[in-house]
């Protein structure tokens, strides 16, 4: 794997990579016509692999990170049982969408969130299975908590993937979905069996294309997967 080449570390690509990168999806279906989204967020958190606070920020390179991720309960309407950001519906208390993204985070995985940069708040996306349009909000995490799954009813599990084992060629594959009359391609990755794909895998595919940590892998592996 190649590490950064800022001189900054990537934290620095993480930051430039929102402020100046061609970051967002190539193919999200849009909400139909004439339908309002929800207005959702959620948090996409870098951090050190270790626990230990790092006092230099910008040291770390990619393959010293991990990334929060949860499973979604198999029993809830939207996206059951899927690999997900921690995140969900904008409250009225909330002030902005990073706001919805620490609360939800907290809410779901235990988080604190006094221990979360809030580094950029992404473009909204689209997400037209579940009517929202979604606030990728980017963090880092400066004093990382420990996390576990808070309500069984939404989150299953909980767990930090090494930013390295995504980006390693033989994780990746293009996942294979069909709805109706139409059939759906997209990024996704297998995490030791833990499939990685949808909304989360496209945000995680085009964040590592700019921020320049993209390995080539092979694109035309396809498998299917259940909707």
């Amino acid at each position: 794997m190649t590490d950064s080449q800022h001189p900054d570390g990537a934290r620095a690509q993480l930051l430039a990579a929102a402020q100046h990168g061609d970051w967002t999806p190539r193919v999200l279906p849009q909400l139909p016509e004439g339908v309002e989204g929800r207005r959702s967020a959620v948090l996409v958190l870098f951090g050190v692999l270790d626990s230990i606070p790092a006092p230099t920020l910008d040291a770390a390179v990619a393959k010293d990170l991990d990334v929060l991720l949860q499973r979604r309960a198999p029993t809830l309407s939207s996206h059951p049982g899927q690999v997900s950001f921690p995140g969900g519906g904008r409250e009225p208390g909330d002030r902005d969408d990073a706001a919805t993204a620490l609360r939800e985070a907290e809410e779901e995985t235990g988080l604190d969130p006094t221990g979360v940069e809030i580094l950029a708040m992404l473009p909204a996306l689209p997400l037209a299975v579940s009517n929202h349009h979604v606030t990728p909000v980017l963090g880092w995490w400066t004093k990382p908590s420990k996390v576990a799954a808070v309500d069984h009813a939404e989150t299953v599990e909980v767990f930090r993937v090494p930013v390295a084992q995504l980006l390693d060629p033989a994780t990746r594959f293009r996942s294979v979905t069909s709805r109706g009359s139409m059939t759906f391609k997209g990024p996704a990755f297998d995490v030791d069996g833990t499939i990685v794909w949808g909304f989360t895998a496209m945000v995680l595919d085009r964040l590592f294309d700019a921020c320049g940590w993209t390995v080539p892998w092979d694109e035309t592996r396809e498998r299917p997967v259940a909707p």
